[in-house]
């Protein structure tokens, strides 16, 4: 079963209140998220398209060319602060997903990429129904951290050091997709599947990346290491792992739904 027990919004501004966060994610994480939109069947370019936690924008942009107006929606400002490089022709709103500031029925396309394990549920699902059009689709999807490679299992290796040096903040809830409770709020799952997204990574992008994830936020904003500290270490130890480029893998889903008819 789902726990649908809700965060508080300070708990979640907390997580992600963060100039170098803002700044890792707009600019040092890998394209997954145009990856795996690119696996879901769209029949058509819509008109409006709405990205729930939309972060410092990435996902957002992925939207550009599925889109006439594309608007990203995100609890903690500071995470916009990249969004006009990230996604210069979208628009930004700072808001909760269980609160949406829009009319009913204004999308035909409505996103959420690992937004919705900080949410109420069941009110955040309300809220999608009511923005979504009766023709609109809501696509949910998430993906794991890059934690393996192709080659071998090195990079699994120095990735469970990775955790256990930094690790990583509360908040994060996994979903089970097809447990949630879409009948009752006028949805239904149309399509659920796995997805594979690799992307070959030099050491230096990799560090770049791994250096933008929240628990090395969190152990900085602690005090455990600092920025140059951490950076330090990634490059030091990964330097043994990429003896050449990776194929790094990031493991995911990708959901389709629907209002019910």
């Amino acid at each position: 079963m789902i726990n649908q027990t809700p965060l508080a919004p300070p708990t979640i501004k907390r997580v992600y209140d963060s100039t170098l966060l803002a700044a890792g994610y707009a600019f040092d994480r890998p394209p997954v998220h145009a990856h795996i939109l690119a696996k879901v069947p769209f029949e058509h370019r819509v008109g409006r398209a709405l990205d729930i936690g939309c972060g410092a924008g990435l996902s957002t942009a992925a939207l550009l060319d599925r889109a006439d107006l594309v608007v990203g929606v995100e609890p903690a400002e500071a995470m916009l602060a990249h969004r006009r490089s990230v996604a210069k022709t979208a628009g930004f709103v700072v808001g909760m997903g269980e609160q949406l500031p829009f009319a009913d029925a204004s999308f035909g396309l409505v996103t959420a990429a690992g937004s919705l394990n900080y949410v109420d549920l069941t009110v955040a699902l309300a809220e999608v129904a009511r923005v979504l059009i009766d023709a609109g689709v809501f696509v949910i999807y998430d993906f794991s951290e890059g934690r393996h490679a192709r080659e071998g299992e090195a990079l699994e290796r120095w990735f469970a050091e990775f955790e256990r040096r930094f690790p990583w903040p509360p908040g994060y809830r996994p979903l089970v997709v097809p447990d949630m409770p879409f009948a009752d709020l006028g949805l239904s799952l149309l399509s659920h599947e796995r997805v594979e997204v690799p992307l070959a990574m030099t050491a230096e992008a990799y560090t770049r990346y791994v250096l933008s994830e929240v628990n090395v936020d969190a152990a900085v904003r602690r005090g455990d290491h600092t920025a140059a500290e951490a950076r330090e270490w990634c490059e030091s130890t990964l330097a043994a792992v990429f003896s050449s480029r990776l194929t790094v893998m990031f493991h995911g889903y990708v959901a389709t739904v629907g209002k019910s008819r």
